[in-house]
């Protein structure tokens, strides 16, 4: 995630529509509309929620809720979002004991050095991001292919 210096959306009582989003982003709006395009059919919810405790701004969480075969209704964050100065940051967390197969997903070279290079945190979960900032629709691609991903690991 940006540092909570660059993020954007600092009001609480200024909800990140459509046109507040627009105003931040400028040029990179188009870029996170296709972003947005390129949700449907995911079964995500784009949520977002001010979080006065951490960053003091508004992010977005990538939501997944399905139902069990037996019924129970269970709910998984596959992405974050913030917004900052022109772009926007999309940051999927994996476990790190799934990174060998994280690699050998269908994304760029590039990706995958991120994937590589990506600090684990914490000692029970060692969790490791990888972080986007897309400025034009090019890295689309590699964040829709690790969102599908970690949308098909929780679920199992």
């Amino acid at each position: 995630m940006s540092k909570n210096k660059d993020l954007r959306l600092n009001e609480p009582d200024i909800f990140p529509t459509n046109e507040v989003i627009a105003g931040v982003l400028g040029a990179g709006y188009g870029t996170y509309a296709k972003f947005l395009e390129g949700l449907t059919g995911l079964e995500l919810e784009n949520e977002w929620k001010y979080f006065a405790h951490c960053t003091k701004s508004w992010l977005a969480r990538g939501q997944y809720r399905w139902t069990t075969m037996r019924g129970a209704k269970k709910e998984k964050v596959i992405y974050w979002l913030s917004a900052c100065d022109g772009y926007f940051n999309v940051t999927v967390w994996f476990l790190g004991k799934n990174r060998m197969e994280i690699l050998q997903s269908d994304v760029s070279e590039e990706t995958k050095k991120i994937i590589r290079n990506a600090k684990v945190f914490g000692t029970n979960m060692n969790t490791f991001p990888v972080e986007f900032s897309p400025v034009t629709n090019e890295k689309l691609a590699d964040i829709f292919t690790l969102i599908k991903y970690k949308k098909k690991m929780e679920a199992n």
